[in-house]
């Protein structure tokens, strides 16, 4: 009877660590279906990002109130969950407090942990009054219904009891506070229940201790259903964030093939393909998921909905359609459902439905200006623009589909060498004029 419990925890670890797992495996599956990238370049640079960037929060802090609070939360999670360590031996083996032996480095190690769950504590609530009560304006834009704006909560709800039962456990585990060694908070939360006898302290100890560690298991599960998944996607998708100019636009592939071909002599145009050949000719663009590349498709996994590319986008601000929040939603949402297409007939099946019209519209594609501020803004090299512009090639190469200003524009360049409808001889004719 005794090994109950540490079955019972073995259990839990396990189911939760499977379940993750697998969810896991479906995120690198769906990123997979996209088109591989070269990023062997600019290794020095990437690495560089990823610890100024990612680990040192610096594009957080362009904002200085919720950048502050965000690396108390971010710092104060990555620290904490050192204790999850002891938690796990502890529940394996049937021990308590395993490393208390290491005396007062152990102190010091939970008292730092104890004053960072109190101020993560604090963090989430100003959080939460930001979000719900002075509603601030980029968490109650048009796409932050029903779903997304439940998940900002959920997740500070998740993180607010986390940090209360890690601190009731303390305050309630007797042997800890009679070692008054790192109960730097829990004491004062212990003065709480003071004249509760011993037995029913275990009692809480004990449940609190459960409720923290299937709490953390169940949150590590539900970082897969949240826009949370960046805790850990924001590494990887800063090292693959964009190192060259911000204003340099990819060069297509295939559109340098058909020129090649185009000017290569000994190549005729109007030659029957070559007997056995399978491969069909490249898509210009974008048009579905499958289309974009797989650091793209990180992009959309990683996106954590702040709102700080559509709160800096100016068609946005002034009115148009274009979130960049949702480019990088819609992207998701349609990657998931590719996923789950996949999940359930082993293959991709075409269900009549694609990432153009159907998720983004070309209004939205339309409205961009490509001033980068979206890009710009990212906290985590996130790269909107970039499925944007894709899609408005797919557009405009394989659906001759542009806007009539742009029509004519290009029919300018095309016959006179120049955006403007004026013949090549008469651009100097201004000069004549008195």
């Amino acid at each position: 009877m005794q090994y109950i419990p540490n079955i019972l925890f073995i259990i839990a670890l396990v189911a939760g660590i499977g379940y993750f797992t697998l969810n896991i495996r479906k995120v690198i599956r769906n990123i997979k279906l996209g088109q591989k990238v070269d990023a062997s370049d600019h290794t020095s640079e990437r690495w560089a990002n990823v610890f100024r960037i990612a680990l040192g929060q610096s594009k957080m802090t362009v904002r200085p109130i919720s950048g502050f609070l965000h690396i108390i939360v971010y710092i104060g999670f990555i620290i904490i969950n050192i204790e999850v360590l002891e938690i796990i031996i502890d529940g394996i083996f049937g021990t308590h407090r395993i490393f208390s032996s290491l005396g007062s480095f152990y102190g010091f190690l939970i008292g730092s942990f104890e004053i960072l769950a109190l101020l993560v504590l604090v963090s989430v609530i100003v959080f939460w009054i930001r979000r719900n009560i002075i509603k601030i304006r980029r968490f109650w834009k048009s796409e932050m219904k029903g779903w997304p704006k439940s998940d900002g909560n959920i997740i500070l709800y998740f993180e607010m009891v986390l940090m209360i039962l890690f601190l009731v456990m303390n305050a309630t585990d007797v042997p800890f506070q009679e070692m008054n060694n790192g109960n730097v908070v829990s004491k004062y939360v212990a003065s709480m229940f003071s004249g509760t006898p011993e037995g029913t302290l275990h009692i809480i100890e004990r449940a609190a201790w459960w409720l923290h560690i299937l709490g953390i298991l169940a949150f590590l599960n539900y970082l897969y259903f949240s826009k949370h998944l960046h805790i850990m996607l924001a590494f990887p998708n800063v090292y693959f964030g964009k190192v060259v100019p911000k204003g340099k636009f990819k060069n297509l592939e295939s559109v340098t093939n058909e020129v090649k071909m185009m000017m290569d002599p000994n190549i005729d145009p109007f030659a029957a393909p070559a007997e056995g050949a399978t491969e069909a000719p490249s898509k210009f663009g974008a048009s579905d998921v499958m289309d974009l590349s797989r650091i793209q498709l990180l992009n959309a996994y990683t996106c954590t909905e702040c709102g700080r590319c559509t709160d800096e986008c100016p068609a946005n601000n002034t009115g148009k359609k274009l979130s960049p929040r949702k480019i990088m939603m819609d992207t998701r949402d349609r990657l998931e459902e590719v996923g789950k297409n996949i999940d359930k007939n082993g293959e991709f099946k075409d269900d009549g439905k694609q990432l153009l019209d159907d998720y983004i519209t070309r209004e939205e594609l339309w409205a961009c200006t490509t001033c980068n501020a979206c890009v710009e803004a990212c906290p985590v090299s996130i790269d909107p623009l970039s499925i944007i512009m894709e899609m408005r090639q797919y557009l405009v190469m394989e659906q001759s589909s542009a806007p009539a200003e742009l029509n004519v524009a290009m029919t300018n360049i095309e016959n006179n060498g120049a955006p403007w409808p004026y013949n090549q001889m008469d651009r100097l004719n201004w000069k004549d004029e008195k």
